[in-house]
């Protein structure tokens, strides 16, 4: 009997696509191109742009290989909502699997609680490894994920339309609370590490959401010193913030309806139309009530615009690779990236632990001038591709093992 994707964090099918030939793979390839932006982080590529600032194309890679500084979105910005959406999509053959398998819904939530615990955790654990102490934070894509997976699992199990109305009430509710608490006309804005020429501040009704003044700010300076730290907490240098874990469970629910279409509308015509009514409703309505002063676009915020612009994009880039990997059946292309998306959990491991360690071994073995036979100025660069190059020949070994770890 056919099995139809993973579950969760990222994990392949312990099945030849002999033995599954109704698999989507767009899930798959998507997560594994997601998961390889990620680790593509390592490349620098903004290096390149800062030795050759009149390089067009450099330019251009600098600023999709990086976050934008607040307002905006590039394609690195759109990493984290994808991994977040494919959590989402993937539930629904995970729910269909277990219950195929006689599982209760008893036991099937314990396993999803569980695994909320573990993500948390892990995420908390990668983000100490450069510290002598347990560095508690909430704002990783692991602990995010982790926050709302027991929600979504929980919304996953009852009708679609449960989950239109979580999207709503989750973006409308987090819009509402910034939007009341108070602006400080007169606050102190270098206490907080923002300077006066930072040059990304809003004015007017928009500046209940200027950086490390807002509802989050504030609720991470109770919140985050309820923990162990050498310290006090009094503020995230990049704007980050706990609660963003709310609105990234709505782009998980919105992956959640993605997956669902997926796997419970059998004509083509319908499913594609689903796609595009989303993508249509998520550009629109992110774009227009940014443009209208009504909620600026802030990745690190998890503004419920920006959930609904990188939802487009999320809905967009899975329809191209359901229409590509699943109804064309043109794969062969996307086999590096399904390496990698078979095992992202260790993906996702490796770029925290693996990949400064063989960075170094290869200066320290071959020496720096190896690497310079292009140049000075690509010497970095290209040292750091031979280092996700590893990588992947590592992750390509596992899959020929058959070796998947998953949460």
């Amino acid at each position: 009997m056919a099995t139809i994707a993973s579950d969760g964090t990222a994990d392949a099918l312990k099945v030849s696509e002999s033995q599954a030939p109704n698999r989507l793979t767009s899930i798959d390839v998507y997560r594994g191109m997601v998961m390889f932006l990620m680790l593509a982080e390592m490349l620098h590529l903004s290096g390149l742009a800062d030795a050759f600032p009149t390089v067009v194309a450099f330019q251009w890679l600098k600023f999709h290989t990086t976050h934008v500084p607040w307002v905006g979105c590039s394609l690195h910005d759109l990493i984290q909502p994808g991994f977040s959406f494919l959590v989402g999509a993937a539930l629904p053959f995970s729910i269909a699997s277990r219950q195929n398998k006689g599982q209760s819904v008893r036991l099937m939530c314990v396993h999803a609680a569980w695994r909320s615990l573990l993500l948390i955790g892990l995420g908390i654990f990668l983000r100490s490894l450069k510290y002598d102490y347990t560095n508690f934070t909430f704002d990783d894509t692991l602990t995010q994920i982790g926050l709302g997976y027991f929600f979504l699992f929980l919304i996953g199990l009852g009708h679609r339309w449960i989950s239109y109305f979580s999207i709503a009430a989750i973006l409308l509710g987090y819009w509402a609370a910034f939007s009341m608490y108070p602006i400080v006309e007169t606050f102190d804005y270098a206490a907080v590490g923002v300077g006066s020429d930072w040059g990304h501040f809003h004015e007017g009704f928009q500046a209940h959401w200027n950086k490390n003044s807002n509802l989050a700010w504030a609720f991470d300076t109770w919140f985050m010193n309820l923990f162990h730290r050498p310290e006090p907490f009094l503020f995230s240098g990049g704007g980050y913030c706990t609660l963003s874990f709310i609105p990234t469970l709505a782009t998980m629910l919105m992956g959640l309806l993605a997956g669902g279409w997926l796997k419970n509308i059998p004509d083509v015509a319908p499913r594609i139309a689903r796609f595009s009514l989303a993508i249509a409703f998520c550009f629109l309505a992110g774009w227009g009530i940014a443009e209208a002063g009504y909620c600026p676009l802030v990745k690190r915020l998890w503004t419920p615009t920006f959930a609904l612009w990188s939802g487009g994009w999320c809905f967009l880039f899975l329809l191209i690779l359901h229409v590509i990997c699943d109804l064309g059946r043109f794969r062969k292309w996307a086999f590096p990236f399904l390496v990698i998306g078979a095992n992202s959990i260790t993906s996702y491991v490796m770029e925290w632990t693996l990949a400064g360690f063989i960075h170094q071994a290869l200066y320290r073995h071959l020496g720096h001038g190896f690497f310079e036979v292009l140049g000075s100025a690509y010497s970095e660069t290209l040292n750091r591709a031979v280092t996700l190059l590893l990588l992947w020949l590592i992750l390509f070994w596992m899959y020929r093992k058959k070796i998947f770890i998953k949460i």
